[in-house]
Parts: C-alpha cells; structure tokens; sequence
C-alpha cells in the first residue's frame, strides 16, 4: 500500500485504501454503472484487470476494469486505447465511481 502525505484523498469506500490524491482529479463529469464518476490521471492501490474492446458513450474503447488492490471492490476502469483521435486524451486515464470512494482529508 503506498504511503500517503497529501491530503485531501479519495479512498475505497469498502476498505479506506487509499485510490487517488485530489490533485490528480481531471474532471467530475463522467457516468458509469452507478452514476456519476471522476476521471483521474493517476490512481494507487489498484488492480488491473484484463483489457476489453468496449462500446462507450463516446466512443468505442479498449479498457480495463480496475479493483481495490485491498478488498477486491471494482472501482470503475482505465483507457487502455481510444479508437478515436478525438478522445485520445484519456488513454491512461482512470475513471473511478463516486458510489465507491469517499473524500478524506
């Protein structure tokens, strides 16, 4: 588990392990399963899984889900490739659910 100096951070909702710092958040304005998800340019404590080509709405996607490297809860996913040149911005991006974080300071 990585050690974390900065605050505020966003974390498992399941298990308090650290995901992402806030100064890592890009954007608020994403849907996913749940409802509303963030979009950050880098996330910790994770676990990859195996990639997928996927139909977005926005798009068509090679993604990744993505887990709490602590109690296994799928977080959301990474952009593994955009198939789009428009939205090639989010390759290496990871999109987390707000259902499954919580803001700690």
């Amino acid at each position: 588990m990585v050690e974390i100096t900065g605050h505020p951070i966003y974390s498992c909702r399941k298990c308090r392990n650290p995901i992402a710092l806030h100064d890592d958040l890009l954007s608020k304005s994403f849907k996913a399963k749940t409802g509303q998800a963030y979009m950050f340019g880098h996330a910790m404590n994770i676990v990859v899984g195996a990639k997928e080509d996927k139909q977005l709405m926005t798009g068509y996607y090679t993604i990744a889900n993505i887990f709490c490297s602590k109690c296994g809860e799928e977080m959301g996913w990474t952009y593994v490739r955009a198939f789009d040149a428009r939205e090639k911005y989010k390759e290496g991006r990871y999109i987390v659910e707000k259902a499954k974080i919580v803001k700690e300071y």
